[in-house]
């Protein structure tokens, strides 16, 4: 897989990544703890600035047009320098409708960067080639959270929210600036689809990624607000969790690439489903801030799985609509995502333990809809039999 290094395509999504990834992962580890501490927002609130930056993700289907204008990868260039600017201006704006607009600008950035992000791997990279590269792009994207994690971290204890804020944001957006004077596109790619259509035949597709939506935010507005409200966790030591979760992360992702091509997708999609039931119920009933902490850094491993779906639709899906087909689950994956903060922050209000057993009760619709994955395994079909997962056929 060495001759990845020297396909324009992937040097390019490399740095674009880590730019993304950098960017986001500083605006969260700041996120959570200005939202708080400066804004003031209760637990309904931050439901709702979670929802209002979840809405972009839903209108990534939008993409598909703005393609209509632009090429895929310049888009994606682009992407990463409007998630710049919008993470440069959240501490200019501290109040609670100027946290709604300024979460909404970056969202809008790092969500068409993701559309394209993925599609673009799927176009450029074939179904043994693209485990490998979704692994190693988050990999790198790891790397870069863990360097801006330790730089918040240090720059936490001199300088105020509004200036962390301000330096990192203006470093992604000169970086993603850079990019677009690259030329990384083959013209001999195969035309994609421009149009945006439900097909009946990846409805298990679209079905899994409404309920990864969930999963994932439960995962990044509960379980991190779980810590900070309930547990009083501070800005540094939040930061360093982040820094362990992504160390892991980055020496993990390997071998679940490496899993992907061995055992399919349905043993790792599977094996994710039935650690969050687990998990869940740890965060609901668990009071001992340590061993949630430990939940969450373990969540994070297992939310690295999630790339399974991408390469699931590969295997699956005709060549012409993977770019479609991609934006389409992005946006299901987001209805989900634009509905759970705010029904969730309602729940949080009633008692903190709820939004984690709504959790869990997705998780296991998740875990049904995993067994009916049917992909090409090693060059043969693949059906499930009774027994199948403990013999670890297919994917």
């Amino acid at each position: 897989m060495e001759q990845l290094k020297n396909n324009p395509m992937y040097r390019y999504l490399m740095v674009l990544v880590i730019c993304a990834s950098a960017g986001l992962q500083g605006w969260t580890a700041l996120f959570t703890n200005y939202a708080k501490e400066v804004v003031g927002v209760n637990g309904f609130q931050i439901g709702v600035a979670q929802a209002v930056r979840e809405i972009p993700g839903f209108l990534s289907f939008a993409a598909i047009y703005v393609l209509l204008l632009m090429k895929e990868h310049r888009l994606s260039a682009w992407s990463v320098v409007l998630l710049g600017i919008g993470s440069a201006l959240t501490g200019f704006f501290p109040t609670f409708p100027g946290l709604l607009m300024t979460t909404f600008l970056m969202s809008v950035g790092f969500h068409f960067f993701e559309t394209t992000n993925k599609s673009l791997t799927v176009q450029y990279f074939d179904t043994r080639e693209s485990p490998v590269v979704f692994a190693r792009l988050r990999g790198y994207g790891a790397l870069a959270n863990i360097g801006v994690g330790v730089l918040i971290w240090g720059l936490s204890f001199v300088l105020e929210y509004r200036y962390n804020f301000l330096l990192l944001g203006l470093f992604i957006a000169t970086a993603g600036i850079t990019m677009l004077f690259s030329h990384p596109a083959d013209k001999d790619m195969p035309h994609q689809s421009k149009r945006l259509e439900l097909k009946r035949k990846y409805w298990l597709f679209y079905v899994l990624n409404f309920l990864s939506g969930t999963r994932r935010q439960i995962f990044t507005v509960f379980a991190i607000f779980l810590l900070v409200d309930h547990y009083a966790l501070s800005l540094q030591v939040v930061t360093a969790i982040y820094v362990v979760n992504y160390t892991l992360t980055w020496l993990l992702n390997p071998q679940i690439s490496k899993a992907l091509n061995k055992y399919g997708e349905r043993v790792v999609l599977t094996l994710e489903s039935a650690s969050l039931v687990v998990l869940f119920l740890g965060y609901a009933f668990i009071e001992n801030v340590w061993v949630v902490v430990a939940l969450y850094v373990i969540d994070s491993i297992f939310f690295n799985f999630s790339i399974g779906l991408n390469t699931y639709l590969q295997k699956t899906a005709d060549k012409a609509d993977l770019g479609s087909a991609t934006a389409v689950g992005f946006t299901i994956n987001h209805i989900s995502a634009v509905v759970i903060p705010v029904f969730g922050g309602m729940l949080w209000m009633l008692n903190w333990r709820l939004p984690f057993l709504v959790g869990m009760g997705f998780s296991l619709l998740s875990l049904y809809f995993t067994q009916k994955i049917r992909t090409s395994y090693h060059g043969k079909s693949v059906k499930v039999t009774p027994g199948s997962l403990s013999r670890g056929a297919g994917g």
